[in-house]
């Protein structure tokens, strides 16, 4: 008996330390979605983070596949099972969820669950999450014992969900100190090379008709000015990085945007993606930029029905395809699209970007990237 219970302990000891190595929120989800998993020998596991309006804010999960996920839809709200959970915030332990009187249906591409298991992750009175698993690898389904054992897990999960949100929040807070220190930057450095610029172009214009060689000097000192302006503004957008990067990471970010974009629109958004090494900062802020721009032409311009976005790499560069089957356009017709925007993004970057269309052959965004 000693010797399974010193088993549980270190087998729960190692849980919370694979999640307190974690600082940011998402990694701690995920990390306490797959300890969890493994600590109980669960086939699925899954976390929900509750919103403002009683809805989950986050939810990932562990068993499911991409495909899976994608095709499950959007995120489970406030009905069955979960809600149930989500509103009374008590652990549940089933047999069968589907003879509970609180489950109510699955989404068609949901896999079937029978036993369950469910604990809430605490920070007092205040619900952090909710842990579920379902399917227990060996016969007999949940124990007990088993749900002792996810209480506690959960109870030492909660410190390092509530540290990571601190952390979290500090974060913010010094990134909007450096965002406003930027702005600073902004209004210093570049306002006034735009003003010399102004100066400058004026007086060769004065200086055309009688000096011309004068006007030429002056002239070639407002391209110089303009290309320093243009690349400080190139370094402050840099700098402006998106805080969803830092929270979620670009495949999630753009997985979130993605999924967003399916439901409110009426072409069908799908998303792939390879796995990811860690990325340059600056090449996952341009990166998600000509994402968004390319998929808000396919939405807004194309009457596509599909679009598709994938990110994949090939070799050591990253490759982004955005592919639509919409009207197209020809090259004339481009203004407007932002299309030189997005070069400029890529080539920011040390990459390159290319667009293929056509009348009625719909259009691909490709941006290629060493990483």
């Amino acid at each position: 008996m000693t010797a399974d219970r010193d088993e549980v302990l270190q087998a729960v000891s190692s849980a919370v330390l694979a999640v307190t190595r974690h600082l940011s929120v998402r990694e701690v989800l995920q990390v306490i979605v797959r300890s969890a998993q493994r600590l109980l020998d669960a086939r699925y596991a899954a976390l929900g983070v509750p919103d403002d309006d009683g809805s989950f804010g986050e939810f990932v999960a562990e068993g499911l596949t991409d495909k899976q996920w994608d095709a499950i839809g959007p995120l489970p709200r406030q009905h069955g099972m979960l809600g149930a959970m989500l509103r009374d915030g008590t652990p549940a332990r089933l047999p069968d969820l589907r003879k509970d009187p609180r489950f109510e249906w699955w989404p068609k591409a949901h896999p079937v669950m029978k036993d369950f298991l469910g604990v809430p992750i605490r920070d007092g009175e205040q619900v952090l999450g909710i842990i579920f698993l379902a399917n227990k690898r060996t016969s007999g389904g949940f124990t007990r014992g088993d749900q002792d054992l996810l209480t506690l897990f959960a109870a030492h999960a909660a410190i390092a969900l509530a540290n990571a949100r601190l952390y979290e929040r500090g974060r913010e807070l010094a990134m909007l100190e450096e965002r406003n220190r930027v702005a600073r930057e902004l209004h210093d450095a570049v306002t006034q090379k735009l003003f010399s610029l102004r100066l400058t172009a004026q007086a060769a214009a004065a200086m055309l008709a009688k000096a011309p060689d004068q006007a030429a000097a002056e002239l070639e000192r407002v391209q110089r000015l303009a290309g320093e302006a243009l690349s400080e503004l190139r370094a402050v957008i840099v700098e402006l990085r998106p805080a969803e990067l830092d929270r979620h990471g670009l495949a999630e970010t753009l997985r979130k945007q993605v999924r967003m974009f399916d439901r409110l629109h009426a072409s069908s958004v799908t998303f792939e993606c390879d796995e990811l090494p860690p990325l340059d900062s600056a090449v996952e802020v341009a990166v998600l930029r000509v994402a968004q721009e390319a998929l808000h032409n396919a939405l807004r311009h194309s009457e596509a029905r599909l679009v598709s976005v994938c990110l994949a790499l090939e070799g050591d560069r990253l490759a982004l395809t955005v592919r639509d089957d919409g009207a197209g356009f020809e090259q004339e017709e481009s203004r407007g699209l932002g299309l030189a925007s997005m070069r400029d993004r890529a080539e920011s970057v040390g990459g390159v970007m290319t667009v293929e269309s056509g009348r009625g052959r719909g259009t691909t965004v490709r941006m290629e990237v060493g990483v």
